[in-house]
């Protein structure tokens, strides 16, 4: 749904999916919206008409997150499939797929300034993937249960994590080392996002 920030009235309501739909997430240009869902699609849509403009297939399982590239060409989408896919938001197709998970892949980020994919999975570990050759060049181990979040900061330096382990990691980018653990949740943390300064982190858990 597209709500009105002003008003805060809803303006839009989009469908097509046939499942759940678990991630959004707006295109850099503010022009284009792209979901993920249960049924196993990513979905297109324009934001000035609120119609759906693609629908991309290739994932075998749930489509868990989405993120756009900061240069918004790029569409990097996470599944239980175990894979990372990534498409190109003008053709719509796929352009390659990311594998090295052992386990359903539950979010994915890019860093700011694009050149870096994390993804965070059931298998306890972040990875990341260097966009330009494709090839998997750090895998951060720490957490104890799944990971179900992965954000950069905004100088692209560091990267948070939220877990099914009650934690949030913190980890430096360019060494691939934990720098902090974060404690305080009762239960598991399925968000993490920093303010656009980067001094502060957010977090949502299962603990309400």
């Amino acid at each position: 749904r597209l709500w009105d920030r002003a008003s805060a009235k809803e303006i839009a309501v989009l469908k097509g999916h046939e499942k759940e739909v678990s991630s959004v997430a707006f295109s850099p240009d503010g022009n284009t919206i792209a979901s993920g869902s249960d049924d196993m699609t990513l979905r297109l849509w324009e934001r000035a008409y609120a119609i759906e403009i693609a629908v991309l297939k290739g994932h075998e399982g749930w489509v868990w997150s989405v993120a756009f590239s900061p240069d918004g060409n790029t569409i990097a989408s996470a599944s239980a499939d175990h894979t990372i896919r990534l498409w190109d938001l003008a053709s719509a197709k796929e352009i390659t797929v990311l594998k090295g998970h052992e386990d359903p892949v539950i979010s994915v980020a890019f860093s700011p300034d694009g050149n870096t994919i994390a993804s965070g999975s059931d298998d306890n570990t972040i990875r990341l993937w260097d966009r330009a050759s494709l090839n998997e060049i750090a895998v951060l181990k720490g957490h104890e249960k799944a990971v179900w979040s992965v954000a950069f900061g905004p100088d692209g330096n560091t990267i948070a994590s939220g877990s099914y382990d009650n934690t949030i990691r913190l980890w430096d980018r360019a060494s691939a080392k934990e720098i902090a653990v974060l404690k305080g949740h009762e239960n598991v943390v399925t968000c993490v996002a920093f303010s656009p300064d980067g001094n502060t982190i957010a977090s949502g858990s299962y603990d309400n």
